[in-house]
């Protein structure tokens, strides 16, 4: 549940309109050669053939069924399937987060933590693309943007590093360095990749992750031995207290994640735990809500607790929810109702960046139980007004059962303190 994700996205598709967002251009006509006079020379005839074959019509596009277009309650989610790309969707994420430590110690005892997103928004081209004549569409018209974050923890040096890409893409899973995979996951943004191994059972998924910017890389395995956690409805989440405010989510927690991990030169073989979110929406938020706060924490005992809320600019809960898996052998989620996932937020850390203000411990009460969240690192805050526009604190943090007992790590998510989200 990410309103920075969906804020990145709709800045984006906003400035995709008509020519594009700024991008090398990502095909080009070739200019016309000249008539030849007295005859028709081989080079002016091969030319010709060459013309004709460039006005000649290319196959359309696969379009997107109905079933798939639609986000709504009861859609069954299907795998592996739907770890691909939605095309009918507005907006779509595949966001991984986890903590790493020395092997042998990395039960409960992190060093680092990681964030990897991948997204793909669809561009008014896309939308125009949908409805209108094939024929009036060009195959290489970019329909699609993706991009990525990508940003590490180094708890003992206190340290967060965090890059981006983005690119534009035609919606062929085949096509260019940039593309996402349509029957299954495989999501590429030149040499940043996230991707599940084909090979591998649906219901216990092997997943490869692979990217290097100036500052870190990361590269390496991450195995689920759990089926994926269905949000909200079988899949079906609100995120509003209208119905078509909603996404299909479902999350892969408990990765066992081995990593190796680049900082500065320094090359770590580590491991420990991640979560892996999926999410697509065409709905955008609520216009009283000005940002969200999200935890996603695998429990140390093997459960998982999702828990978020939206808010009014007062501060005050417009929607909530979340959900808990225990640890039994088949053991359904517990689906959080609205009312019953209270978020209170405790000491604040002021960014000296932005000046923007994130609650840095909170007290969070949900089904299962009240706890308390607190940041490892409160600087985790990342700043990406010079691309995407959106300002959003992302970062590693312990659940703390009653008696103040390390129970679970995971991530924290605030949006909407450096500035009201806008969307649309």
């Amino acid at each position: 549940m990410n309103p920075a994700r969906r804020a990145c996205l709709a800045w984006w598709a906003r400035r995709a309109a008509g020519a594009g967002v700024g991008l090398a251009p990502l095909a080009a006509a070739a200019p016309a050669a000249p008539a030849a006079q007295g005859g028709r020379p081989a080079q002016a005839a091969s030319a010709d053939k060459a013309a004709q074959a460039r006005r000649a019509p290319t196959p359309p596009l696969p379009a997107p069924s109905t079933a798939e277009a639609q986000i709504q309650r009861g859609r069954p989610l299907a795998f592996p399937r739907d770890h691909g790309a939605h095309l009918g969707a507005r907006t779509e994420w595949w966001y991984l987060t986890g903590w790493l430590g020395v092997e042998g110690d990395a039960e409960s005892t992190p060093t680092h933590g990681f964030q990897i997103t991948f997204f793909r928004s669809r561009t008014a081209v896309g939308m125009e693309a949908a409805s209108a004549p094939r024929s009036t569409i060009g195959r290489f018209a970019p329909r699609h943007l993706l991009f990525a974050h990508a940003a590490v923890t180094d708890l003992a040096a206190g340290r967060h590093w965090h890059a981006q890409r983005i690119a534009r893409w035609n919606g062929e899973p085949e096509t260019g360095p940039d593309r996402a995979g349509l029957d299954d996951a495989r999501i590429r943004l030149g040499r940043w990749l996230l991707a599940r191994d084909a090979a591998s059972p649906w219901q216990a998924s092997r997943w490869q992750a692979d990217l290097r910017t100036e500052a870190f890389a990361l590269q390496g395995t991450l195995q689920s031995a759990q089926p994926p956690l269905l949000q909200g409805d079988a899949g079906f989440s609100r995120k509003g207290p209208e119905e078509r405010q909603a996404s299909h989510y479902y999350s892969l927690p408990q990765l066992d994640a081995r990593l190796s991990l680049e900082v500065q030169g320094r090359r770590m073989a580590l491991r420990g735990r991640a979560w892996l979110d999926h999410e697509w929406s065409d709905e955008l938020m609520h216009p009283q809500a000005v940002g969200w706060d999200w935890i996603g924490i695998n429990l140390l005992d093997g459960s998982a607790l999702t828990a978020f809320r939206l808010r009014r600019a007062d501060g005050s809960t417009l929607w909530a929810g979340g959900s808990f898996r225990g640890t039994g052998p088949g053991a359904p989620p517990h689906s959080f109702a609205p009312a019953e996932v209270v978020f209170e937020p405790g000491p604040r850390w002021r960014s000296a960046a932005t000046n923007a203000q994130y609650p840095v411990n909170w007290a969070v009460r949900t089904p299962a139980g009240r706890h308390t969240v607190r940041a490892l690192l409160d600087a985790q805050e990342l700043d990406s007004r010079a691309s995407t526009g959106a300002v959003y604190w992302e970062g590693l943090a312990e659940l703390l059962d009653e008696g103040g007992k390390r129970v679970g790590l995971g991530y924290l998510e605030m949006t909407g303190y450096a500035a009201p989200i806008k969307l649309g």
